[in-house]
Formats: C-alpha cells, structure tokens, sequence
C-alpha cells in the first residue's frame, strides 16, 4: 500500500512555500505517497498549487484548543505512516501528541515522527549576544529538507514544474492585468513593497527614485488592502505603475509572480513564492536572518553590516543611528542597474 504522510505547517506564507519542498522529497522516495497537509484555514488556499498534494486539511484559529484537539482525532483516523512536524509550536505539540505520541515511538509503534526545530537556544544566543551558530546565509528552504534525512529522504533533483490555477482566476487576472497594460508585457516588472514587519521594509522613497530611473519599464505592485503607502509609489508614474495592493488574494499573487519577467522584493513570501517557481528575482536582504533564497535565478542584494541580522522576521528595533541602515544603503541606483542587467540579458 502506498505511504501516508502529513505534513503539519499552519503559516506563513513564506513558510509554507519554502515547506513545499518536502512534496518534492517524499514523493521523489515514494512516489505513490500520499500526502496530506494540515495549515491554517486562511493560508491553506494556494496549497491547491500543488496538487499532488491528497488533502488539505484547514485549521481555523478561531476555534482555539479544542477545535485543534478534534481535528486531531480527525486526523488519527487517517491513520497516517509518516508525520513531519514542520512547525514546532503550541498547536503542532498537541497533533503531534495524539498522533504519534512519546510512548509508542519508544516502542515502534505508530507512525514515524520527524520534526524540524526552530533551535531556540541558537536565536537567543544570535539575537541577544551576536553569537552565531546558524551556516550563514540560512536558507530556509534547506532546513525543511533536513528534518526528513531522518526517514532516508534526500532527492530533490526532481521538482513540481506543473502549478495549478483555476480557469477563472487564470482568466480574470489577464483581463485584469495583462490585458489592460499599457506597454510591453516584457518590460513588467513586479514589485513586492510590503512586508509583516516595517524594518524589513525598502524605503518608499527608494522604490519612487527607482520607478523614476527606470522611466522605460512598467511596474506591477503586489501588496495587502493595508498597505495605503503603495499609494506613493503609484503617483510617481501612474502611467506605468499598476497598484494591486488589495485587489489580489494569495492564489491570484501567486499566479502573477509566477507569470512575471522579474520579481524584487524584501524577505516575503512572494519572494520565496518566486524562488519555488524558478521567476528571476532581485532580493532585498537587510534585518531578518532566515529569509534567503535557494535557487541560482535569485540575486540577492545585501550590505554587510556588524549588526546583521539582528532579528527573525523584522520584529524589534533597528540600534543604528540611522534607521533601517541596513536597507537604505542598498541603494536605488544599484537596484537600477541589477534590474537592466537582467531585463536586458
């Protein structure tokens, strides 16, 4: 009989994507695996990308404790071989504990267990002393890969190239989009401004200068209802900037950086989203420690710094006299010339 996995990861986007790589392990091992994977309810949405994936099963915050613990009883009956645990947090604990609890793994008994820890002891000593225990650059993609070595799963020379999209997304976004665009499709560029914590942020006034020094290109911006400054960036050249900040969900985004010539972007998810689906791209790398890219098509762009990093995910504050100095000296001049570099080859 075919192996039964779950895969339990419940955020973030960022998170999941580079998690995705564990569907090209397992199923390069086993290829009749079948593969289920647990993930919050508002995040599980574009794991339909990959439909290798069996099901998805969506947790709902809302429900606290005791909707995580029946889903767990959910989930036993499913009476899986393999249980990766690529999250290690409090609801992850409580799965893991139902499913493939202490004692019977002692035994043999059950399923098997892996997990990926977040090796607390090793952030403390990074972000409160500058004591680095972590291969640098920490490629996050590679750490949930490692976890699996456990169950002999090492090959990830074959990879999903095949991503699914609805029809009418498909269709709604190039009438929305590509359709409507005002130049050359070829000369759009996508830009992620945004991200969960400011810190981690490019300077808006250097996304402006860019947009004006790169006066023969067009510019799609990919951004949450929340991110009102995107507004900034458009009035720089509303002829040539699209601001979608808001009028894309996770799938559609998705879709778009996957039809993109070139994506730039801070540590996001749709960077990593760029990484997984081969889509060159400039990343802007200041504060965060675990936001690098794997693959070879992404070019990242950083300045060294004694204070690098200096924090997880953008969360905390800058010690520098001048704030965020870590991105703003990554400059728009430097970014305008990487970009022609590119396009242009």
């Amino acid at each position: 009989m075919p192996k039964k996995f779950l895969i339990i990861r419940f955020s973030s986007i960022g998170d999941i994507i580079q998690c995705m790589t564990a569907v090209d392990g397992i199923l390069n091992h086993y290829p009749d695996a079948e593969i289920h994977w647990i993930a919050r309810k508002d995040m599980s949405s574009f794991l339909a990308m990959d439909q290798r994936i069996h099901k998805v099963w969506g947790f709902d915050r809302q429900d606290g404790f005791k909707g995580i613990l029946q889903q767990a009883k959910q989930l036993k009956q499913e009476k899986f071989d393999y249980v990766y645990d690529a999250h290690s947090n409090i609801r992850s604990l409580i799965l893991k504990t139902v499913l493939a609890p202490i004692w019977k793994r002692c035994f043999g008994i059950g399923p098997k267990f892996t997990m990926r820890s977040k090796n607390r002891i090793k952030r403390v000593l990074l972000f409160k002393f500058g004591i680095d225990c972590f291969p640098m650059p920490f490629k996050g993609m590679l750490s949930f890969r490692k976890p699996l070595e456990k169950w002999g799963i090492t090959n990830y020379s074959k990879v999903n190239e095949d991503w699914y999209f609805p029809l009418d997304l498909k269709e709604k976004i190039n009438q929305q989009v590509f359709e409507s665009l005002k130049g050359e499709k070829s000369k759009l560029i996508t830009m992620v401004p945004s991200a969960a914590w400011q810190m981690k942020r490019w300077p808006v006034s250097h996304w402006q200068k860019l947009v004006n020094l790169l006066p023969d290109y067009h510019f799609m911006i990919l951004a949450g209802p929340d991110d009102v400054f995107c507004k900034e960036i458009e009035e720089v050249a509303p002829d040539r900037v699209l601001n979608l900040s808001g009028k894309t969900n996770l799938l559609a985004s998705c879709y778009l950086v996957q039809k993109s010539n070139l994506v730039i972007s801070g540590d996001t998810g749709f960077l990593h989203a760029a990484d997984k689906f081969k889509i060159p791209a400039l990343s802007l790398m200041g504060p965060t420690a675990f936001g690098f890219t794997t693959g070879d098509h992404i070019k990242t762009l950083e300045v060294d710094m004694k204070c690098r990093p200096c924090t997880k995910d953008g969360s905390g504050k800058c010690k520098m006299n001048i704030y965020q100095q870590c991105m703003v000296d990554i400059t728009p001049e430097w970014l305008a010339d990487e970009v022609k570099m590119l396009m242009e080859s």
